[in-house]
């Protein structure tokens, strides 16, 4: 481990020349991020690996064939990297380049480097490198993974916008002081939002306004995110760059303990859950509540369960802030349907089963009252219900009546993706039945069709599934009470 610290450095290689000792797969990495800079690799090695071997016919970089030489220091070079697998190879080059005042690298050794190449988060312009100063550069490369979580494609495009107009910015704002405080007015504003959905238009004259001292008045924004099933591991890295910028997050009932533990600590949270057993907080307070707190300057996350666009009423909240000039985005989460059916081990569609799938919601007889039943029970396709464990038997009787075989599989999924998911298996016939006997409660999914059947054959998280438990009336007549017991 090095015994100083480094000092942060980064090169403007554009047109220059650097030498790279090895012609394997690490100094093809190499070269690469090489060429990405505008340098002019010079590839030293017996060999060349195939790809390295296409970049020197198509001259992009030029091969020095044989073995390490100290005359390929040229008085050109400005950087040596080495990157062979032998070491006393690699300690030449190093000696090699401290005798000529070079900074060199050699890979996967902090002792023999001048400089190292750190992990880089890269965004346009934007360039955010982490180093371990050798000691552990796996430590490194996480914390690169979480910042690419936190900074997406639209910091870049901020760079290049602030960059166009900088000039301006300096002439406005030529206090160092004031400076700054433009700048985290900036970053801190409705800019970046604009820039991540693409109005870019927009974002132009915002920051012309701003320049000129005439910018809007500082107003809040909402995100609408779907927080999937459960599962935290399902959710998209622009729901959790949402979730740790949100300054409040209105959340449902059935977004999972877990997942909200990924988001901000110091926001505000509001559950604002609907229930057909308990409280239930009306839709309109839901919208009062994100105009209230976007008026106020804050940065809201609606957070629903699974996607806000599928059963969600996310297009009633988008209308209502459309309707109020409030400034939203939109994160898909994993619905439902996806994630259960895929922690239970059900592909949806099937060639051999299934060329077609219906998402279906039947929380109230009014909603059932307006499906097409017939349509529902044609064969070769798969159905899944949201929000059907209180109509279970319904659901059986109508497509029964509509021509739905009795004997079609069934998949109850109860909190489908989370810690304590259970399926429960069997045929359309005995589906009523089958729930209660194992008490199934909500949040649950039902799949309808014959993929619902692969569940015991694929099934890969939690327990296996369950089936119905055998009835007095289908146990063999000399049944004991004990056995009995033990089958129950």
């Amino acid at each position: 481990m090095l015994d100083t610290a480094l000092f942060p450095l980064f090169a403007a290689l554009k047109g220059r020349a650097v030498l790279v000792v090895g012609g394997g797969a690490v100094a093809e990495r190499k070269v690469q991020a090489l060429l990405h800079a505008g340098a002019r690799p010079r590839v030293g090695s017996p060999e060349l690996s195939p790809a390295l071997s296409d970049l020197a016919q198509a001259q992009h970089v030029q091969w020095l064939p044989g073995r390490f030489d100290a005359q390929w220091l040229a008085d050109d070079i400005w950087l040596v990297i080495a990157a062979t697998d032998d070491t006393v190879t690699n300690r030449a080059v190093a000696e090699a380049a401290e005798a000529r005042r070079l900074f060199v690298n050699v890979v996967d050794d902090a002792q023999l480097s001048t400089f190292h190449v750190p992990a880089v988060v890269e965004r346009g312009p934007l360039q955010i490198a982490i180093s371990s100063g050798g000691a552990a550069p796996m430590v490194a490369r996480h914390v690169r993974r979480q910042l690419e979580q936190l900074f997406d494609g639209a910091w870049g495009r901020l760079v290049e916008l602030i960059g166009q107009h900088r000039g301006s910015i300096r002439s406005r704002f030529p206090d160092l002081g004031t400076r700054r405080q433009f700048f985290d007015r900036l970053i801190e504003g409705p800019l970046l939002g604009l820039l991540r959905r693409r109005q870019d238009g927009a974002a132009q004259a915002l920051l012309s306004q701003t320049i000129a001292g005439h910018s809007p008045a500082g107003t809040g924004s909402v995100v609408l995110v779907g927080a999937g099933s459960g599962d935290p591991g399902l959710l998209t890295l622009s729901a959790l760059r949402a979730l740790n910028q949100a300054d409040v997050i209105l959340y449902d009932r059935l977004v999972s303990i877990e997942v909200l533990q990924l988001a901000r600590r110091d926001a505000d949270y509001i559950e604002v859950g609907k229930s057909a057993q308990g409280r239930s907080t009306a839709q309109e307070h839901i919208h009062a509540l994100m105009l209230e707190h976007a008026r106020a300057g804050r940065r809201v996350v609606r957070l629903k369960g699974g996607d806000a666009f599928v059963f969600g009423r996310g297009g009633e909240e988008l209308q209502f802030l459309r309707a109020h000039d409030v400034p939203y985005e939109v994160v898909p989460g994993i619905t439902a349907a996806l994630a259960c059916a895929a922690y239970a081990g059900i592909p949806l569609t099937h060639r051999d089963h299934a060329q077609q799938l219906r998402l279906v919601t039947a929380h109230c007889r009014d909603s059932m009252d307006t499906l097409d039943w017939p349509e529902l029970a044609k064969a070769r396709q798969t159905l899944v219900f949201y929000m059907g464990v209180a109509a279970l038997e319904q659901i059986r009787q109508r497509l029964t009546n509509a021509g739905l075989a009795a004997s079609t599989p069934f998949a109850l999924v109860e909190n489908g993706s989370r810690s304590n998911q259970r399926v429960v298996t069997g045929q359309l016939r005995d589906l009523p039945d089958t729930a209660r006997q194992h008490q199934v409660q909500s949040p649950a999914l039902l799949i309808l069709g014959e993929v619902a059947a692969l569940a015991d054959e694929l099934h890969w998280f939690g327990n296996a599934p369950l089936h119905a438990l055998p009835t007095v009336s289908s146990l063999p007549a000399k049944t004991s009470t004990a056995t009995l017991a033990d089958a129950a």
